[in-house]
């Protein structure tokens, strides 16, 4: 065979397992893609970028700030605690940095640029800067718990089915951490991971019961010290305590939604002298005459603020309810 005919066939060979690698190489990226995209919490996306189940247990710990053992990691336990429960992720430093960068910003603009007095620019760092990222996490933590409430009952009654089929405890939790999309589905991975690495399923339960912060995880962790100690039936443990969270979020259901009437009124009545004074403003700025320039203005406005204030919380503890 010629070989200039030889180098042609070489020159084809060559070709087309190029053709076939780079089909390869694309169906595989593809593939990677679609699992990600198909995971169904945030513990399984991390999983899927191949990294060891240690790293990737070490990093969902970290940026919920703990330790790599699943401790707290600064000594502001309540503060650590309130940020872990809030299911916000990232470094706590710099999620308070963001805050009081952005309060002194805003003091700093509103003392040198549009002339406002120095007790108001520091009260605005003070909300902005302290209480404003406080809010921001209870509200996370409240609404987080919120969605962890709805999903547990469904997730005790997976591990109650697979206990049934002959499954041991700790294949069940896997399974829910598989199968239940967050924040349930990353929690009980964190679980079935600390399991794998040394944790008895009564310490990994009571350590989520403390990254979550719901009272049914803390009923979990209960029930599992006590089966630990004293034998019992785990299936009818869970089944019954499923029934009983179930109930409870029916319960918590009916009277959120007996109590809102109530809950409209009260944001009627408290935003009503707000919208009202805003309209006259706009409308006619001239309506209040020179009452601005009365030194008796300031306190009498702190006193009746306080006291609207007042009234709201009372409203707000009479439609809402801790059982």
């Amino acid at each position: 065979m010629p070989t200039g005919q030889t180098l042609l066939y070489f020159i084809y060979v060559l070709a087309a397992a190029s053709v076939i690698l780079a089909g390869e190489a694309m169906y595989l990226s593809f593939a990677k893609s679609r699992a990600r995209i198909g995971a169904v919490n945030r513990r399984l996306k991390r999983l899927s970028d191949d990294v060891p189940a240690e790293q990737t247990l070490q990093g969902l710990l970290r940026e919920r700030g703990l330790t790599d053992s699943g401790d707290f990691l600064f000594g502001l336990i309540g503060l650590n605690r309130l940020y872990t429960q809030s299911g916000i992720t990232g470094n706590p430093l710099t999620f308070a940095a963001k805050f009081l960068l952005t309060g002194l910003a805003l003091a700093l603009l509103l003392s040198f640029f549009l002339g406002f007095s120095t007790l108001v620019s520091i009260v605005v760092f003070l909300v902005i800067g302290f209480v404003l990222p406080l809010l921001v996490l209870r509200r996370a933590r409240s609404r987080r718990i919120q969605k962890f409430a709805k999903q547990l009952p469904d997730a005790l009654d997976m591990i109650v089915r697979s206990l049934r089929a002959g499954h041991p405890a700790s294949v069940a939790v896997g399974l829910v951490a598989r199968e239940m999309p967050d924040p349930l589905g990353t929690e009980f991975g964190i679980v079935s991971d600390e399991i794998t690495f040394g944790l008895s399923m009564e310490q990994a339960v009571k350590k989520l019961s403390q990254r979550v912060g719901f009272e049914g995880l803390h009923l979990l962790s209960v029930s599992l010290s006590i089966q630990a100690k004293t034998g019992g039936n785990l299936t009818g443990i869970l089944s019954n305590l499923s029934s009983v969270l179930r109930e409870r979020q029916k319960l918590r259901m009916k009277i959120r939604a007996l109590s809102a009437e109530g809950r409209v009124s009260a944001w009627i009545i408290s935003l009503f002298p707000i919208v009202m004074f805003l309209i006259l403003q706009l409308v006619a700025p001239a309506y209040y005459g020179t009452v601005w320039g009365d030194p008796i203005i300031l306190p009498v406005f702190l006193i009746f603020g306080t006291w609207a204030l007042l009234g709201d919380f009372i409203m707000y503890r009479m439609v809402n309810f801790d059982f």
